[in-house]
């Protein structure tokens, strides 16, 4: 496995847990302002892991094939 391969898949993997706090988030906003709170900052804490690897994964260079 190449490493932008592997770079893709945790890109995969940080998206779909951003989306799951983001719903988590909305769905708390209404209950429990404190736990929608923590899990926005979360889903922004992954947004800008995201964000760096995306970074990453434009930079890296073609593999050969």
């Amino acid at each position: 496995m190449s490493r932008r391969d592997k770079l893709k898949q945790q890109q995969l993997k940080l998206n779909k847990r951003y989306k799951q706090l983001v719903e988590e988030a909305y769905n708390l906003r209404q209950t429990n302002h404190e736990e929608s709170d923590l899990s926005e900052y979360r889903a922004l804490k992954l947004l800008d892991k995201l964000n760096k690897l995306k970074f990453l994964v434009r930079d890296s260079p073609q593999s050969l094939s």
